[in-house]
């Protein structure tokens, strides 16, 4: 491939993750609602057919929170995103650098909107669609992987229930936010994004530690369960690898959250 065709595939795969971002802030609101649809016909039909049925109601809002709380997160964060970091509004930088790799040198507020590597764009759009699509993913995994358990099911199908529900809502809480962060150029966005991993990493060693103590586990749930645990933890690792990298030392990423250009 010649230095021109590499070039013209470039040009065009960045006018595409243009046409990608661009939109997002106007599509939230259906996308939250195409969210709303398919997630609340999914957890009706889990509160309705739950493994054991629930006898009274402490045994129900067993079976209904935690599925009320899953479709609200992405709610949450959206909310919460629109309270701390209103789209259109600039905010100043920390005052501690972390990302200390490279020689950089500072711009204002102004110069970094006028350089050309300023905004999601191009490879960023790759992350942003990641974490976008990482919500409905786990949601899926979880739905399809853990069964819907009210107060009347054993104590081990309840801490099972418990802890990979409060697992799903915590992180889509966190990519969620992400997400948001990053559209809205958001200057903490990498350091949330590198909290969102840890906490990804650390709560899955942490439920499989949990879940094994579950008193008469039988076997072959525990076997069902490990590949979901595993399976969140290889996507959390992968990311970092991935990603880590391009957050330290990209010039469109320091430019739009650091304000910095290469020295």
């Amino acid at each position: 491939m010649t230095s021109r065709a590499i070039r013209t595939m470039k040009e065009r795969l960045f006018r595409q993750s243009v046409r990608f971002v661009a939109p997002l802030e106007d599509k939230v609101r259906g996308l939250l609602l195409g969210w709303t649809v398919v997630v609340a016909l999914i957890c009706l039909i889990r509160i309705l057919f739950p493994v054991m049925p629930a006898h009274g109601l402490p045994s129900l809002l067993v079976l209904f929170v935690p599925h009320m709380l899953i479709l609200a997160s992405p709610f949450l964060a959206y909310w919460t995103a629109n309270a701390l970091f209103p789209r259109g509004t600039d905010f100043g930088q920390p005052e501690i650098r972390l990302a200390r790799v490279g020689s950089w040198r500072s711009l204002g507020v102004l110069e970094a909107r006028d350089h050309p590597a300023f905004g999601p764009v191009g490879i960023m759009a790759s992350l942003l669609l990641g974490m976008l699509l990482n919500v409905p993913v786990r949601t899926a995994e979880f739905m399809a992987g853990v069964p819907a358990m009210t107060g009347s099911a054993p104590i081990w199908g309840q801490m099972i229930y418990f802890a990979m529900a409060t697992d799903l809502i915590v992180m889509n809480f966190l990519y969620t936010l992400c997400f948001f962060m990053a559209l809205r150029r958001m200057p903490f966005f990498p350091r949330m994004l590198l909290l969102a991993w840890g906490v990804d990493v650390a709560s899955q060693i942490l439920i499989a530690q949990y879940v094994s103590g579950a008193p008469h586990l039988p076997a072959e749930v525990a076997a069902a369960i490990a590949p979901l645990l595993e399976s969140n933890l290889k996507k959390a690792f992968i990311s970092i690898v991935i990603w880590m990298p391009y957050l330290i030392l990209s010039e469109r990423v320091n430019v739009t959250y650091r304000w910095r250009q290469p020295a």
